[in-house]
């Protein structure tokens, strides 16, 4: 740590003009990405190196526009490029990107991220200044009105949420519950692992109607029809069904008005039979608030579209479900350095 005078300097404090030139650029790098996305570089290239000339071919793009491209993404470490100066994925986008990957999650970065959250950043000025259009999106309810955005949204969330479905399975022992409440539940990714795992768990998944009707397509393809139904609806109004044994909220806080995060908690509470869990997955930064930073900037970004997003701490989090009459089980990761999983339970 650096002291200045009173001000103290974390160890990621920038202190140079490369320093903020590499964030103030770095729009670059996140649009690199995603048009090697959009081109299918990366699937393109799963099967092992190309030429440049053989790449531009297989995706039917001009010569000039596949170098630049391709010399972007090797800068960025996304390709390299070998001695015979074929081109090759990196481990991570062999592994993530490429569409014949079991760990694919490039819809994810390709539809929702770059054609959905990126464009929603340019009204982070206009809601700073509390002066965002009448006509801007404002709320997830005013968005996932929208049917085709709804689609966008939720297709690509599902597949960005399935690989984090798997590991709450494993982090969360849920083998003696029965009924499930996923509240903000979007197409049951999380459903569908839990599931998956616990065979006896039956599930509620309360979303909006454009996303339940898109959810309910994966439902049935992941052959759950009998184990799960929709609720229809907004969850901060909707009617919650009573008696369950755990309740989950995954990316839902951060996604509503700071002023009914605490009610959301207090209708959990409620829903709950005595030993239920519930479990509340999202982006949650340190109470010192230096980060981290993925969590911190994830919360920038549903403040561009969610104005009075309240800024979550496991602290604040952990304290207000103490005060509803919650007890802590766990404070664990669940995607590294992003978001956090605090786990309650009902006093029996």
């Amino acid at each position: 740590m650096l002291a200045h005078g009173t001000i103290t300097i974390g160890e990621n404090a920038i202190e140079s003009a490369e320093g903020l030139s590499s964030i103030a650029f770095g729009f670059m790098a996140s649009k690199s990405l995603f048009a090697g996305l959009h081109a299918d570089l990366f699937s393109l290239l799963a099967d092992g190196p190309m030429t440049a000339e053989a790449l531009a071919k297989a995706a039917d793009i001009p010569l000039n526009r596949i170098v630049i491209l391709t010399t972007a993404l090797v800068s960025i470490g996304l390709l390299s490029i070998q001695d015979d100066k074929k081109i090759q994925n990196s481990p991570a986008a062999q592994n993530f990107l490429s569409k014949s990957s079991k760990y694919d999650f490039g819809d994810y970065l390709r539809y929702q991220i770059d054609q959905q959250m990126y464009p929603f950043l340019l009204q982070l000025n206009a809601v700073m200044k509390g002066d965002l259009a009448d006509d801007a999106i404002a709320s997830y309810k005013h968005w996932m009105t929208d049917e085709e955005q709804a689609s966008v949204y939720s297709e690509s969330q599902h597949a960005g949420s399935l690989g984090p479905g798997r590991t709450l399975a494993r982090k969360v022992d849920l083998s003696n519950a029965t009924k499930l409440l996923d509240v903000g539940g979007g197409t049951g990714a999380m459903t569908i692992s839990l599931c998956r795992e616990y065979e006896q768990l039956q599930a509620t998944i309360i979303d909006f109607p454009n996303v339940a009707e898109i959810g309910w397509r994966f439902i049935s393809e992941a052959d759950l029809v009998d184990r799960v139904r929709y609720i229809p609806g907004n969850a901060i109004e909707a009617q919650w069904p009573t008696n369950q044994n755990a309740v989950l909220m995954s990316y839902l806080m951060s996604g509503v008005p700071g002023s009914s995060v605490e009610g959301l908690l207090k209708k959990a509470f409620d829903a709950l039979a005595p030993g239920g869990k519930l479990m509340v997955h999202d982006f949650m930064v340190e109470e010192d608030q230096r980060g981290p930073t993925l969590a911190a900037l994830w919360q920038l970004q549903h403040m561009a579209f969610t104005p009075e997003a309240r800024s979550l701490s496991v602290g604040w989090l952990t304290q207000t479900g103490k005060s509803i009459g919650f007890n802590v089980d766990d404070v664990d990761n669940l995607i590294p350095a992003m978001t956090k999983l605090v786990v309650f339970s009902k006093p029996s």
